[in-house]
Order: structure tokens, then sequence, then C-alpha cells
């Protein structure tokens, strides 16, 4: 099966010049694309493809005024076209929206580089027109990487491929495990195993409530140094706004170590078959009084990676469809209770079941893989 290996590396102070020449290229050749595209939608036109783009690229990097892109992979270059449009096609089939051009402010910096150059060597990895870079751990060895991606998440680098490995062989059990993700909790499993919301710890709260004081204290930065309509940023603003920067990255961290740790757990448990919700997360958010909380869980990356983890164990893994009533119906008797409010945490059932509703949930996502 394919996995995605991800390692931070160690760039020299002239290698690291080279990884942002090559982000802010690729960023540059995106936005150009999706420039591309938008005028040619408003003159009437055809969706134009990634490869006439590509070749409309390679004869802007004749001319004077862009000359600079040949010092950049064309490989690089060419991949962010590709990405631009593969965004517009995920747009047509309805599985994203519109594309965004990116903000050389707010989008994380990341490029292509080309897969057949790419080599491993130790704890060394060479790349396309930058050379050899240091890594902090070794990449296993492969006869073939694909898709290698360079990123910086504000603090490190880091270089992301894909690898060919071998699905390991281990004995399952026939047990069937039902998760119900929420708010509360993160995960109730059938089994018994509960994981806690790790926004309601007290090294999440800490983070957050530093996070608000220095956001603001930059707002209030801004406002001093005010001049008519515009603002001016000063040294001292850069510095705020890079500590708020470092404190996002950390409690994105927290948040996926914590989400690693749960799926990890529950596919060391060795399940036979493991069965979720399909949520509907996007609607979700529309609830403004629980977007937020909604958004801290990530409930979707949560499910990505029990997904993953499930088909590398080789356990089968199952989807109820979103408008199955987990939550609703009893599982003892299998009775539908349709006034059931999301403030009711206990579920009585005429039968005479009381129990955890996100329990009752699980079990009655367990039981649908029976029945499937």
């Amino acid at each position: 099966m394919f996995l995605a290996k991800k390692v931070r590396i160690q760039p020299t102070p002239g290698q690291e010049q080279a990884l942002w020449r090559s982000a802010g290229a690729a960023r540059w050749v995106y936005n150009w694309t999706l420039a591309q595209q938008e005028d040619n939608y408003r003159r009437g036109r055809k969706f134009i493809s990634d490869g006439v783009l590509r070749k409309k690229l390679t004869r802007l990097k004749r001319t004077v005024e862009y000359v600079w892109l040949n010092k950049i992979s064309a490989q690089t270059t060419k991949q962010a076209v590709k990405d631009a449009c593969d965004a517009y096609k995920r747009m047509f089939n309805g599985q994203s929206r519109k594309p965004n051009y990116k903000s050389k402010k707010r989008s994380k910096p990341a490029f292509y580089s080309r897969y057949d150059r790419f080599r491993t060597n130790g704890c060394q990895i060479y790349l396309e027109k930058i050379g050899w870079i240091q890594t902090s751990e070794p990449i296993p060895v492969s006869d073939k990487y694909c898709n290698p991606r360079i990123s910086f998440d504000g603090k490190y680098w880091y270089v992301s491929v894909v690898i060919d490995m071998e699905q390991e062989q281990s004995e399952l059990t026939d047990i069937t495990i039902g998760i119900d993700v929420g708010i509360k909790e993160l995960a109730v499993c059938s089994n018994g195993m509960v994981f806690k919301n790790i926004n309601k710890s007290a090294a999440v709260r800490k983070r957050e409530k530093r996070l608000r004081r220095l956001q603001r204290k930059v707002s209030r930065k801004y406002e001093m140094n005010k001049e008519g309509n515009r603002f001016v940023k000063t040294c001292n603003i850069v510095k705020v706004e890079k500590s708020v920067r470092l404190l996002h990255r950390k409690l994105t961290n927290i948040r996926t170590n914590h989400i690693h740790q749960a799926t990890n757990a529950i596919a060391k448990t060795k399940p036979g078959t493991v069965v979720m919700e399909d949520l509907n997360v996007r609607g979700m958010m529309r609830n403004r009084h629980l977007s937020r909380a909604i958004a801290e869980q990530k409930l979707h990356e949560f499910i990505r990676q029990m997904k993953y983890k499930c088909e590398k164990f080789g356990a089968t893994f199952i989807q109820a469809d979103k408008w199955f009533p987990s939550s609703k119906m009893c599982s003892s008797c299998g009775k539908v209770k349709s006034n059931l409010k999301l403030s009711d945490r206990i579920y009585e059932c005429d039968c005479g079941l009381v129990i955890d509703r996100d329990m009752n949930a699980a079990i009655n996502l367990s039981k649908l893989a029976i029945c499937t």
C-alpha cells in the first residue's frame, strides 16, 4: 500500500532561500493559472486544460520580465499549473468549492519537487536545483518515490513523500467496533473506549488564553500606529504576529497528535470491522453556536486517519449513511425516538433502557455491520 512519510529537513541559510524562492514561484504560478481560467470564463470560452497552460508558461519564461522563473525547477512550476486545474475539476465534480487565490501572508508555503530526481542517502535528500539537504531522520529506502512535497509550517521545513510499503499482516479479531464522534467527547467506542475532548484540557486552555491576549495586543498596536486610512506595521507588530502564528501551530499539533493517539489505540485492538458515520461537517459548521467547537475537534481528520489505519492493518472500514439515526434509535429494541434533543445526554427508552447517548449511538453503529 502507498503511505506518506513526512520528515523535518534542516536546510542551510542558502538552501532555505532557495526553498522560499521555489515556494513563492509555485504560489505565483498557481495564481497565474487561476487568473487565466477566470479571464477565459469571462470571455465565454471552455475550460483550459493544464497541458495548454503549461506550454503557455514555457513561452512566458522566455520573456525578459519572467526570466526569473528559469531559476526554479520546471517541474515545480508545471505541477502548480496542474494543481490549480485539478482544483477547478474538483469544483466541477462537486467535491470542493471554487478555488481561491493564494495569499502571500496567509497561504501555506509549499511546492512540488521532481520525483524522478528525488533521492535519499541516509539522513539526506536531494532536491532538483537545490541540492542535498539534511533531514532529522532517515526516509525509508524505496525503488520509487511519488509526489515529493516541501512545506513550511511556520517554524520548520518538512518533506513529505509517498512510498510503496508492504501491508502489515496481522491477526484480526472478529470484533466489530462502532465509533461515535462528537463535541463532548472526541470518540466513544462500543467496546467501552472513550477518548476525551482535548480542547477541554488545561494545556489547550492555557494556550488559547495566551492566544487571545496576544491577538488583543497586536490589535491595539495596529490602532496605535494608524496613519489616516492605513495601518503601519512596526517591528514590534511583526514580533507579536510571529508569536501568534507559533501558538496556532502549537495548538494544531496538539490536536493532531491527540487524534493520532486515539486512532492508534483503536487500531491496536485489531478489530475485524470498524463502523463510523459519514458526517456532513460542512452542514454542521453552519450552526454558529457550535461551529468553533466542531472545527477544533477536527472530525474529518479523525475519520480520514481511522480509514487509512484500518486499511493498513487489514480491517474493514464501513461508513454509515449520514441520515442513519444512530443517536435516536434504541440499541435494545430498535425504536426511534424522534424528539431527542441535543441537550439530552442520557437516552431513556420505553423498553426500560437507560444509557449514555453517545454509547447508544456507538452500539447502533456496531450492529449496522451485521446487517450489511
